[in-house]
């Protein structure tokens, strides 16, 4: 039976582990600098998904993913170890893309911005195409007696 509770719990404490082991114990010099930004728990608690991102360029993710990929034998161990559980999950690295995607989604919204600002500009020196009221008023009696002497 799926406990979603426990697969939560299990999985934020292999996000603490995780990261805590790489800072003190794996002394690879491929890291680079690493943060584990989340963890999945499948439902029956064997596997874990670790999402991770890596400041620098192509090279030192790359760099990064291969040392986490030899240090993943030490950190299941460790996680093993610390949380108790009778069947320590397996650990996949995944590269985060979250900081891509908010790059991507800042330059969204600087292209909107300036189109919103060359719109504004141009209805600066705009005028109304026809009168400057363009909804109908109700007629009243001077209206009636200017019509009737014209």
């Amino acid at each position: 039976m799926v406990d979603k509770a426990r697969a939560r719990k299990l999985a934020d404490r292999i996000k603490v582990i995780v990261a805590e082991t790489i800072e003190m114990r794996v002394k690879d010099p491929r890291m680079g600098f690493i943060t584990i930004t989340d963890v999945r728990v499948t439902g029956d608690c064997q596997q874990a998904s670790v999402f991770y991102t890596v400041l620098g360029d192509e090279s030192q993710r790359a760099e990064t993913a291969e040392a986490l990929e030899s240090a993943k034998g030490v950190l299941r161990t460790e996680v093993g170890r610390q949380t108790g559980v009778r069947r320590t999950p397996s650990l996949t690295f995944f590269a985060d893309a979250v900081p891509e995607n908010a790059a991507f989604i800042e330059d969204l919204l600087t292209q909107v911005a300036e189109a919103d600002a060359e719109v504004h500009r141009a209805a600066a020196g705009a005028a109304y195409a026809g009168e400057a009221d363009p909804y109908r008023v109700p007629r009243t009696a001077e209206d009636e007696d200017d019509e009737l002497e014209a």
